[in-house]
């Protein structure tokens, strides 16, 4: 991820600590200081130290700021606009600073309409591990998450909308779920109960195998709905391609008569 750049002039970026930053129009590579400080916005430089989002006027001028305290960088908002870090975080201008991890951390800076500007953060770690390219490396594929045949089915009914890849799905309610399913499957004395049951058994399996987003109750927190677990389910099983669009066929199929 390193670029040319003024900043960067006699930085190794194999340093633990290094932050490397880039946008469409330029990137940076700074060195470990305590105290330092890298102001990105939509100014030129001197104003800034990395330009974002150059033509959008809803990117305020120093629109946010790294600074180098007790061995990390924080990440401040500044803009107007807010930003969004990984899982969905979000930080206003009356956020506290955010420490940055060791590793690659994406920055999206909202803009006008749906505009999203990204500003992709490295830290170098102590290992000093950087971004390499690797053009002729394997892939790695998505992590699919093991479902047997009545689980696969009962997920992709719940799921429908998630499956069509609408904007903000949410899925079916248990009563509607068993209603679909009764057709489907008109042997297996499909009930509101059963359904809760089957996908709470999918749910803490899939959280003690390391499932991305939280799906059982947190009682530190309060009891969150339900349907917000299952939405997470949902979302996370779509995104690692566990579930598809072509598992909406099971929904297509003739209603199954077990003997």
């Amino acid at each position: 991820m390193s670029v040319p750049n003024s900043l960067a002039h006699g930085v190794d970026p194999a340093r633990p600590g290094t932050l490397h930053a880039r946008t469409v129009v330029a990137g940076i590579r700074v060195g470990p200081r305590p105290g330092r400080t890298i102001r990105l916005g939509r100014a030129e430089r001197p104003d800034v130290d990395l330009s974002v989002g150059v033509d959008d006027l809803s990117v305020s001028r120093r629109h946010a700021e790294l600074t180098y305290q007790a061995g990390r960088w924080w990440l401040r908002n500044l803009g107007r606009q807010l930003m969004r870090l990984p899982r969905g975080r979000m930080m206003h201008d009356s956020t506290d600073p955010v420490p940055l991890d060791d590793g690659y951390t994406p920055l999206f800076i909202r803009g006008s309409g749906y505009r999203q500007h990204l500003v992709e953060l490295y830290v170098t770690g102590q290992d000093g591990e950087t971004r390499v390219n690797r053009h002729q490396a394997d892939t790695i594929p998505p992590k699919i998450w093991e479902l047997n045949d009545t689980e696969l089915l009962l997920l992709v009914v719940l799921g429908e909308h998630y499956l069509l890849y609408e904007e903000a799905p949410r899925p079916l309610t248990y009563k509607q779920a068993a209603d679909r399913l009764a057709y489907l499957r008109p042997d297996d004395n499909w009930r509101v109960r059963t359904i809760e049951g089957r996908v709470e058994a999918v749910r803490h399996r899939l959280h003690a195998g390391g499932f991305p987003y939280p799906l059982l109750h947190d009682v530190s927190s309060g009891r969150p709905y339900e349907n917000n677990l299952l939405h997470n389910l949902l979302k996370g099983l779509v995104e690692s391609t566990t579930l598809v669009p072509p598992h909406l066929d099971l929904l297509e199929s003739d209603p199954v008569v077990t003997r």
